[in-house]
């Protein structure tokens, strides 16, 4: 049984990822910033009582010395169950190098076989909080998604906001959203914490619609779970070798919708995230003198609906670890 001291591991976790990566920002370093997160959540994850192995990480063995899909980690027991455990240390390692909001680390986790295998490619997103659980449909326009989510949360059309990263393939999305009078929200690298952003009311974020990475959808979407929104996704391979990756991950239909229980099958998920710069739902790391850093983090149970904000002063030492 996971316990919540395990699951207030998991924010440690993150929090270790944040706290190293965060004295990169803004010194255009996007990969110093993800290697000293790595260093850090795998520190962290050494002195974890559970029994893991990452499914979703830094890639494959031989292109990532830590973090490695694969990789066992946690001190636990042989009798504890084991988990499938999905991380990235830094979503959003150009918003540290360029010192700009949403960069965050985050981890999900459920037992064995509970998370999707999610191959490196692109997959199209569209994600909702609570409020407006079951009012989207990936097949549908965008037009159609906006005007029903409104509709669910009993908006009209021109309070929505809808959260788009901007890029050229996006621009439909965007005209869309503005054409039915909608508000939209642009950012630039971080999908996590866009998708976040969708489940809490006080973010002013309604829906978040988009294609991204798929590694990042389904961490994205044990934090819906979490907090019982809903989100669908597919697929997108690039060509014929993304296509047979998928079918080397289980991955037999690659057009086939994902709905949220196809992306985290388990009912008892968790899923931590700390703030390395601002986001739209938590402020990200600070610095203060005589070595004290402040952090903000988010931990959540898709089982008991429990959600936690933490608020941590740490002492750093001047090896940097964290105690």
């Amino acid at each position: 049984m996971i316990n919540q001291d395990v699951a207030m591991g998991l924010v440690r976790v993150t929090e270790a990822a944040a706290l190293c990566s965060a004295k990169y920002m803004g010194r255009g370093d996007k990969i110093g910033a993800d290697q000293a997160a790595v260093d850090g959540m795998e520190g962290a994850f050494s002195m974890l009582p559970i029994r893991g192995t990452v499914v979703i990480g830094e890639g494959e063995m031989d292109n990532a010395p830590m973090l490695y899909i694969g990789q066992k980690l946690g001190i636990g027991k042989d009798e504890m169950k084991e988990m499938d455990i999905a991380v990235d240390p830094v979503d959003g390692t150009v918003l540290i190098a360029k010192g700009l909001p949403n960069a965050i680390a985050v981890v999900a986790m459920g037992p064995k076989g509970s998370l999707l295998h999610a191959p490196d490619m692109y997959m199209k997103k569209i994600a909702v909080g609570s409020g407006a659980k079951g009012a989207i449909n990936i097949k549908n326009s965008n037009k159609e998604n906006i005007i029903n989510v409104a509709m669910a949360l009993n908006k009209d059309v021109t309070e929505l906001t809808v959260m788009v990263q901007e890029r050229e393939r996006h621009k439909c999305i965007i005209k869309d959203a503005r054409d039915v009078g909608a508000r939209v929200k642009l950012f630039s690298e971080g999908d996590i914490a866009a998708v976040l952003a969708c489940g809490f009311e006080n973010t002013g974020i309604d829906l978040m619609i988009g294609t991204g990475g798929a590694p990042e959808g389904v961490i994205a979407a044990a934090a819906i779970k979490c907090m019982g929104g809903d989100m669908q996704a597919q697929l997108i391979p690039q060509n014929q070798e993304e296509i047979e990756r998928c079918k080397f991950m289980g991955i037999d239909d690659v057009n086939k919708v994902l709905y949220i229980s196809d992306l985290v099958k388990s009912e008892d998920v968790y899923f931590a995230a700390t703030a390395i710069t601002d986001c739209d739902l938590l402020k990200g790391v600070v610095y203060s003198k005589n070595n004290w850093a402040t952090t903000n983090s988010v931990v959540m149970r898709s089982k008991t609906g429990t959600i936690r904000f933490v608020t941590a002063d740490h002492q750093l030492l001047r090896s940097n670890l964290i105690v």
